[in-house]
């Protein structure tokens, strides 16, 4: 229901982390041709780990800024459910050196040479890095974990999500009923803070707990993006531009202080400042990891404009698609609340971040 002719299109770019099940070759051309778009409609999936659906977004963007296409289908999708067991191969005859991999989070069969040099920090230890090198305190990632959940569950109740929801029917065999989907399942709205603060951390001396780190989910989410000549000619309304996008590389130990570098180099591309902004999205793949952002960027975490619907420590962070689900979540936001201007970041395993300026349109 996007108003176009799926002929106009001319790619579909979609983010994917970890390939899984059947569609794990090329998950953009395959989702597409069986959703019944023509076989002429190209296809490429993009992994920038985490980042993997904002860079698919600018990546189409980038494509209509320099004439390469009108209109294009971008975003992310990530089955972290389905993600695959991996299996090395044997290296001589008879080896017994094998092993087996889950390839749902972080990295695996790490290449021994790179570990000599940024070491083999998991997600969670690179997110207690950030707490004990910037001073972040438990209490203080949990107290953003409670307010995550809050707001999410205030959104929710208002109505918020349920228009960039689509339903799915999932067959649940044995002659029951199809279970219809509708709702986010990771939100825990009775997370409070003494909930939160009887979890235990992760590694001894530690600060990230279950509690106050995103979940393991599954997820998709699509834009279009286009010139307003092609909206003009189908009717189609433009609701946000595209200023500025940006990418930045930091320390592989402390991958979520990526956004920072990030969004500071989309703001002055754009020409803006944080000041501009109404809405700054950080992904919150750990709540010390945006913590240690928004004290490297002087806002405080408190402040009303940093994700106002909640993020992924309520919603979830189905990897390759939770830029694509933030840039609409913050397009919708800006048109309730008539907002203008809205950063939106995520950090990106072995150190990375990725950012976007975005505009509402009148």
């Amino acid at each position: 229901s996007s108003g176009f002719t799926p002929e106009t299109f001319e790619d579909v770019v979609m983010g994917n982390t970890n390939g899984a099940g059947e569609d794990c070759r090329n998950v953009a051309r395959f989702a597409s041709l069986r959703a019944g778009m023509p076989t002429t409609l190209a296809g490429i999936t993009v992994n920038r780990l985490c980042g993997s659906g904002l860079a698919a977004t600018l990546d189409a963007a980038r494509g209509v800024k320099v004439g390469e296409g009108d209109l294009f289908l971008a975003g992310g999708v990530e089955s972290m459910s389905r993600a695959p067991l991996v299996l090395s191969k044997a290296t001589s005859a008879f080896d017994r050196g094998q092993q087996i991999a889950d390839s749902t989070l972080g990295a695996r069969f790490t290449n021994p040479e790179y570990a000599k040099i940024f070491g083999n920090d998991t997600m969670p230890q690179t997110a207690d890095n950030i707490a004990s090198d910037l001073g972040i305190s438990r209490e203080d990632s949990d107290v953003f974990a409670a307010a995550s959940q809050s707001k999410y569950e205030a959104a929710r109740a208002e109505g918020f999500f349920k228009d960039e929801i689509i339903p799915i029917e999932v067959d649940q065999g044995r002659k029951k009923p199809a279970l219809t989907v509708d709702a986010d399942e990771h939100p825990r709205p009775s997370s409070d803070l003494e909930t939160l603060g009887n979890l235990r951390s992760l590694f001894d001396g530690g600060v990230v707990t279950a509690g106050n780190a995103s979940g393991i989910n599954d997820g998709a989410a699509a834009l279009v993006i286009g010139n307003r000549e092609v909206g003009e000619k189908f009717g189609v309304k433009p609701r946000v531009r595209i200023i500025a996008g940006a990418v930045a590389g930091v320390e592989p130990r402390v991958m979520g202080l990526g956004p920072v570098f990030a969004i500071q180099k989309a703001l002055a591309r754009a020409n803006l400042t944080l000041a501009d902004m109404d809405v700054i999205e950080i992904n919150e793949a750990f709540a010390t990891q945006v913590l240690g952002c928004l004290k490297m960027l002087d806002v405080d975490f408190t402040d009303s404009r940093v994700n106002p619907n909640g993020g992924a420590i309520a919603i979830g962070h189905p990897l390759g698609a939770s830029g694509a689900r933030i840039a609409l979540t913050t397009m919708r936001h800006l048109e309730r609340t008539g907002g203008r201007y809205a950063a939106i970041s995520l950090c990106i395993g072995i150190g990375q971040g990725v950012a976007a300026i975005i505009e509402r349109l009148d």
